[in-house]
């Protein structure tokens, strides 16, 4: 953390820092999945619990729209609603992570119920809806950040797994295109807002805080898909379990 104030330059510096050092790409669970080392029944597991996640991006996102107080700052936020929520049923990024977990072979409603989640998925997503909720509209906007670093993470998912995965369709990655022009919108947005208004050493601590926050929830989801399904490969009472063949 910083004990002087930077310029809005050396506080983008100091962000782009974390995610060099933090993001989820670096995750080893990352790696194997996209280099192709995962069974059929692991990637399954991947997806089924990344759902959670996408599901849950548009409750935490109306919660700050809630609290935006200008209607500036609430027309920019609603669109990230609109991405993934979608204007009507069967369109937005939910819909299309839905579309990922069909070509997978895994039961839509089994998907939507949660039952298979892993525990360490629910309390990482959970605590950064809480987050999200709970903390400043600055830190809550921090947070979003590591949409910064995704264009690079989306593009060596999608063309390692088409390499690497038989099972793996262009259709069945649907989601990730658009994601490759709506993270960079966002994220320049939130880039420019907190550059904008963290204006002391306390706030820029609270923005870098944020954004370390949010790389471990994604790491933190990571780490639970690799112990359970990896190594030791102990998976939780209740938690899905690959079928025979695909485990």
């Amino acid at each position: 953390m910083t004990d002087r104030l930077l310029s809005p330059t050396e506080l983008e510096a100091a962000l782009r820092a974390i995610g060099a050092e933090r993001y989820h790409n670096l995750h080893p669970f990352h790696r194997a999945l996209h280099d192709g080392k995962l069974t059929k029944g692991q990637v399954q597991a991947w997806a089924l619990n990344r759902y959670y996640y996408q599901a849950s991006i548009p409750a935490k996102d109306a919660t700050l729209l809630a609290r935006l107080p200008t209607a500036e700052l609430r027309r920019e936020w609603r669109r990230r609603l609109i991405d993934h929520d979608g204007t009507e049923p069967g369109t937005g990024g939910v819909a299309r992570w839905l579309k990922l977990t069909d070509g997978l072979g895994l039961d839509r409603a089994y998907v939507e119920s949660l039952e298979g989640l892993l525990p360490g998925t629910r309390f990482a997503v959970e605590a950064y809806v809480h987050f999200v909720r709970e903390r400043s509209i600055l830190e809550a906007i921090a947070s979003s950040l590591t949409e910064l670093f995704s264009p690079t993470i989306i593009s060596e998912r999608v063309s390692g797994m088409l390499r690497n995965y038989p099972f793996i369709t262009e259709e069945t990655l649907a989601y990730f295109a658009p994601r490759l022009t709506q993270a960079p919108q966002d994220s320049a947005f939130a880039l420019a807002y907190v550059k904008e208004h963290a204006r002391t050493v306390a706030e820029q601590q609270a923005v870098l805080g944020a954004l370390k926050f949010k790389c471990g929830v994604l790491w933190s989801m990571l780490d639970a898909l690799d112990y359970a399904y990896v190594t030791p490969a102990r998976i939780p009472p209740g938690a899905f379990r690959p079928a025979e063949g695909e485990a």
